[in-house]
């Protein structure tokens, strides 16, 4: 008995208040632990408060997205710490050290401990570490390589022309009308992976998205709150709902042979065969130089659309600052791919996938001048980063495409403070199917439809996992 207390002592005040003075002696700057809750009850408190009401219309939405990690910042400053219950959180915004934390991926690995929900969101690629991570990475790749992605733009395309389609009939009997573009936008999302990764058994890919979006909110929701060790065993609602999901969404698994090794892993990419195109068949089996001759007939029709949607790009692009010049097809087309390609980095700047990146160190480890101690969180503050003045200027709450005119790391000076997909060896392996995806839909849609906000839509980003809107994405559609 004296043992166990000792142990519980030691875990609830000791230990944390002894990494406390550790990490102020050198120079670090934070809140005060609080007895085993650390700054839990604040942070839930803030974001219940944040997410209560919408914000103006602008770009400035760290205080709401992120509303304590925002007061650490203001309070103490660019490297700080704060408590996650008991352990303590350590927030980095200097590009120096990012870039520190994610060059060296087997030192900074992923968190471990803490509520094993977390693990039901993500137990593939993205949570895996060391050379499990390292074996995975190699198995994954060459399913996003760039010859594979031009396979998949006819998945692409048939999911976005059944998104417009959608909207092209509610505007039959009207000139415009108000659209809740958010949930199309998450199908779209869903149904591209779904056609791409689950080849002809694509409602079984859209059953397993749905299920993974209901996990991530209850998920989500579980973990605001403190963990008591054994908790997830209870036959609660919830828990017992988290478990079937669990067990229903799983992907069907696939064999791979690397190396004459066999390897068990949830997804394939870039080799299935869609039923749109199947008036040329009548089942999914059939010669290779059909499928090419399948392919190649639905990228043509793609790449007409993209075309003409550059075409009215040229009359209303505002980036464009010599409409009325002369533009051959090869500069128009090289002008237009920049301008998007423009839009989408400042899209992802302020409002980036991915709000922040954990790591933890599992022994005394070194970063930059600190010595950190073992079990200490990292937070890397991507949002924090993206809207910072001392990197992006005065005007950094400005939505100025033109800004990545001349390339992300002349903007960013070199620096490590551009992350919407990560960095390192542990960057987004679907960052190159991501931009492919989000170029495609951009352009097909501007081809066909002029838009602007709803009275109705209200100004509320928040995170479920990803940064979305909280109350819908509501437009005005008027058609071309």
């Amino acid at each position: 008995m004296v043992w166990y207390a000792w142990r519980f002592l030691n875990w609830v005040w000791l230990k944390p208040k002894k990494n406390e003075k550790c990490l102020r002696d050198q120079g670090l700057n934070g809140s005060s632990y609080k007895f085993l809750f650390g700054d839990l009850k604040e942070v839930v408190n803030m974001l219940r408060e944040a997410k209560s009401t919408p914000i103006n219309l602008n770009n400035e939405i760290v205080p709401r997205v992120l509303p304590f990690d925002h007061k650490s910042y203001t309070a103490y400053g660019k490297i700080c710490f704060t408590w996650m219950g008991t352990t303590p959180k350590v927030q980095i915004t200097d590009p120096s050290m990012v870039r520190e934390v994610l060059a060296n991926n087997y030192q900074f690995q992923k968190p471990r401990g803490g509520n094993p929900l977390i693990r039901t969101l993500g137990a593939g690629l993205t949570d895996a570490d060391g050379d499990r991570w390292s074996k995975h990475r190699k198995i994954v790749n060459p399913a996003f390589h760039v010859e594979k992605l031009k396979h998949m733009v006819p998945a692409i395309y048939v999911s976005c022309a059944e998104m417009i389609n959608k909207w092209e009939e509610r505007l039959k009997k009207e000139r415009s009308c108000e659209v809740d573009v958010w949930p199309y936008l998450q199908t779209l999302s869903s149904d591209v992976i779904s056609r791409t990764a689950f080849g002809s058994n694509i409602e079984e890919g859209k059953r397993i998205f749905e299920l993974q979006r209901e996990l991530a909110v209850l998920v989500i929701d579980a973990i605001q709150s403190l963990y008591i060790p054994g908790s997830r065993f209870l036959p609660t609602k919830k828990n017992n709902r988290i478990k079937k999901i669990d067990r229903e969404g799983k992907a069907p698994d696939m064999s791979y042979v690397v190396n004459g090794n066999e390897y068990k892993y949830g997804y394939y990419l870039g080799d299935g065969i869609y039923p749109e195109y199947a008036t040329f068949v009548k089942s999914f089996s059939f010669p290779a130089d059909e499928k090419r001759k399948l392919f190649k007939l639905a990228q043509e029709s793609a790449q007409k659309d993209v075309e003409r949607a550059f075409g009215v790009l040229k009359q209303r692009w505002h980036i464009i600052k010599h409409p009325a010049r002369t533009w051959d097809r090869a500069k128009l087309t090289t002008v237009l791919t920049a301008c998007v390609n423009m839009v989408l980095h400042e899209v992802l700047r302020l409002y980036p996938p991915a709000v922040g990146l954990g790591r933890m160190t599992h022994e005394e480890t070194k970063l930059g001048d600190m010595t950190l101690p073992a079990g200490t969180f990292l937070q890397l503050q991507i949002m924090l980063m993206h809207h910072d003045r001392d990197v992006w200027g005065d005007d950094v709450s400005e939505f100025k495409p033109e800004r990545f005119s001349e390339g992300v790391s002349k903007v960013t000076k070199g620096q490590t403070s551009y992350l919407p997909f990560g960095g390192g060896p542990r960057i987004c392996v679907g960052l190159n199917f991501a931009l492919l995806e989000a170029k495609m839909a951009l352009v097909m849609i501007l081809q066909r439809f002029c838009f602007h906000l709803s009275p109705s839509y209200s100004h509320a980003p928040h995170t479920i996992v990803t940064l979305q809107p909280q109350f819908g994405a509501h437009l005005i559609l008027r058609k071309l």
